[in-house]
């Protein structure tokens, strides 16, 4: 099961990195991207439907990880459609009203889920077996959060999904009011003279980009490519177009397949050395030997 998860997910995600691409409009992206995740969720359901499950262990998995990366999409992908077509007109001031008063519903989901989004955050596992496996639902506990299907769903399976989408969603509206903010001023904290601009190459910003989404530096790993692309085309003020092509391209390399990290390592290595070199004891230079 998990090898079929894992290649389905991440053609799902294949999928998606190309509806990106393709041109259209923002809304029709977000509105493809909608209808990929219900397909891709069907099958899942499907396949599952005839899946007998090894143990408890591996109920468990898919209940809290294998579901909840398909299902936490496709809500992501709602609340940012619905963001783009009910967003007001006019100026920035009506705007940061608007995502201020979404960013404030996520605290109150947050806030009204706190005890379980602790749990999640804090990578514990000792309640996996009341909250990932089925049969344990009380009609009286999480209502609001349990699907019909009892053969389909946990107790718990859809409100992380929906925490693992708010988090995401956190970010998207994050971004949108920095963009209000720019708009009005520069950013004090920044305090310098000229914007920075990347202006080596763009393939080296999404190798760049793609290894600090792997090693899950941001959010905890909770986090979309497209997010990060996001902000860092407009911190560097930089258009990586069709970035996915770039990662393509870059998975395609025979040799050197890092190559920009690479300079980026030796690059470190050359400026520690020549600190060191820098040192006039020979007492001292053996310190940081």
């Amino acid at each position: 099961m998990r090898t079929f998860a894992e290649r389905f997910y991440s053609a799902l995600e294949n999928q998606l990195n190309e509806v990106s691409i393709n041109g259209e409009s923002l809304a029709e992206q977000y509105k493809t991207s909608i209808t990929l995740c219900k397909k891709a969720m069907a099958k899942l359901k499907n396949y599952i439907s005839s899946y007998s499950f090894e143990d408890k262990e591996d109920e468990i998995h898919f209940f809290k990880t294998v579901k909840p990366q398909f299902y936490s999409k496709y809500i992501y992908f709602i609340n940012v459609y619905n963001f783009i077509m009910q967003r007001p007109l006019g100026g920035d001031d009506i705007l940061k009203d608007y995502i201020n008063y979404e960013l404030a519903d996520i605290k109150r989901f947050f806030d009204h889920n706190q005890a379980f989004y602790q749990y999640y955050r804090s990578g514990s596992t000792q309640m996996d077996e009341v909250y990932f496996t089925r049969g344990g639902f009380d009609v009286h506990v999480e209502l609001e959060d349990f699907e019909e299907d009892e053969l389909y769903s946990t107790s718990h399976d859809y409100k992380l999904s929906k925490i693992i989408a708010n988090e995401k969603y956190l970010d998207y509206l994050n971004l949108e009011l920095q963009k209000t903010i720019e708009h009005d001023e520069q950013p004090q904290e920044i305090g310098l003279e000229l914007p920075l601009t990347w202006t080596f190459n763009k393939t080296d910003l999404v190798e760049l980009i793609y290894a600090l989404v792997a090693l899950g530096v941001f959010n905890n790993g909770n986090t979309e490519i497209k997010s990060v692309v996001s902000f860092f085309q407009t911190v560097f003020h930089v258009d990586l177009g069709a970035y996915y092509h770039k990662y393509t391209d870059i998975t395609r390399r025979k040799k050197e397949r890092t190559s920009f990290l690479d300079k980026l390592k030796l690059a470190l290595l050359r400026r520690i050395d020549e600190k060191l070199d820098d040192v006039t004891s020979p007492q001292q230079k053996m310190k940081f030997e």
